[in-house]
Parts: structure tokens; sequence; C-alpha cells
């Protein structure tokens, strides 16, 4: 593992900082034009957090034989918008531009459950933002859409939840749950007004046409 840390975190320095920053300015200028976008962020993953996907087991053996090959999200992306319509707008514009490896909508288990909620997509890296210098570039990244409320619940639960040093209490877990819920009622209701808004800014306008 010390051998690991070591090549893993040259990487992180020498290659995925700075890529990362590129990355970003490509996909600023790729999303520029569509409204309502908060923000788009990227990173690498932290040492700490390879290390500990790295470590993963699944049946008593090691998920990754071969993690610096094998982790496919050692560089992430997010878009931050506002509004759940606007994740779909957001992820057709992902695929005139990419070949997505994964395409997954994160969604609880059950209709009657909360919990994260987000759009994530596995990218092959864009050539243009590659230089034939750096060694050991990762050839793909994850990409994740969310809302505003989608993204301060997932980052908070994550903070609270995921990173958890102890067994959480039932107690814990439904006021988990709970914050997830008002997120998901939070977005729905913005989302029915921006429609609602719009319909009602249409119709004005439709209305000032017709007595001019």
């Amino acid at each position: 593992m010390k051998n690991l840390k070591e090549e893993y975190s040259n990487i992180f320095q020498n290659t995925l900082n700075p890529l990362s920053k590129r990355l970003e300015t490509f996909l600023c200028d790729i999303f520029c034009d569509i409204p309502r976008i908060d923000r788009i962020i990227t990173r690498p993953k932290s040492i700490n957090r390879f290390l500990d996907k790295a470590a993963k087991e699944e049946n008593s053996k090691k998920k990754y034989t071969d993690p610096l090959n094998q982790i496919q999200d050692q560089l992430g992306a997010r878009i931050i918008t506002f509004y759940p319509d606007d994740v779909s707008t957001i992820a057709e514009e992902i695929e005139n531009y990419f070949h997505p490896i994964e395409d997954q909508t994160i969604v609880p288990d059950s209709d009657s459950e909360f919990g994260y909620f987000g759009k994530h997509y596995i990218l092959l890296i864009p050539k243009d933002v590659i230089k034939t210098s750096e060694p050991k570039i990762p050839p793909f990244f994850e990409l994740q859409i969310k809302t505003l409320f989608q993204h301060a619940w997932s980052e908070a639960n994550h903070d609270l939840g995921y990173k958890s040093e102890v067994d959480l209490t039932s107690n814990i877990k439904r006021k988990l749950a709970f914050t997830s819920a008002q997120a998901w009622g939070a977005d729905q209701i913005f989302n029915d007004l921006q429609k609602e808004i719009s319909s009602l800014v249409a119709q004005n306008s439709v209305e000032k046409c017709e007595k001019q």
C-alpha cells in the first residue's frame, strides 16, 4: 500500500491536478450557452479516498487487483444545475459530445425511500485536454449531473453518513432520509414553479403582441 500511495501521490500532483484544470475549462466552453448551470467543478480523487477505494473487498477478496488502471473516477467532474428538468438538457448535450462508457441514473431502490439521487457518466477524457508529455493519463473520468439540492444533500450526507466512523442509529438514518425527502420535494416544487412562471411569461408576451 505504501508504494501505491507514493505512486498515486505523484500522479495526483503532476498529472491529475493540471489535467483537472484543463478539463474544467473544456467543459465550461461546451456548456457556456446552457442556462441555469450554477457551476462546473472538476477535481482529482483525493489520495486518501483513492487508497480507501483501492482497499475495498468483495467476497473476502480485493475488489481491485490493479487500482491505478481499474479505478475509473480518479478524475471527477460535476455539473450543478438549478432544476431537475435541466439535468435532461445537460445529459443530451453530453451525449452529443461524448460517447459514454457507462450511464447511470441513480435513485433509491424503492419509490417509498429517499436517499441519493444523481446522473452519472463514465466518459473518455477528450484528446483536446491531454498533453502527450504527461505520464499515466487515466483514460476515463466520471461526470455527475446534480441539482443544487441534490448536490447539497449528497455533500452533507457524505460527510455525516458515508464517512462516519461509527454505526449509525436507526434514528440518525431516518433523519438523513428525511433531509433527502426535503431536498427532493424542494426540487419538485422549484421545477414546477419554473414551468409555471415560464408559461406566464410566454402568455404575457403573446398578449402584448396581440395588443400592438
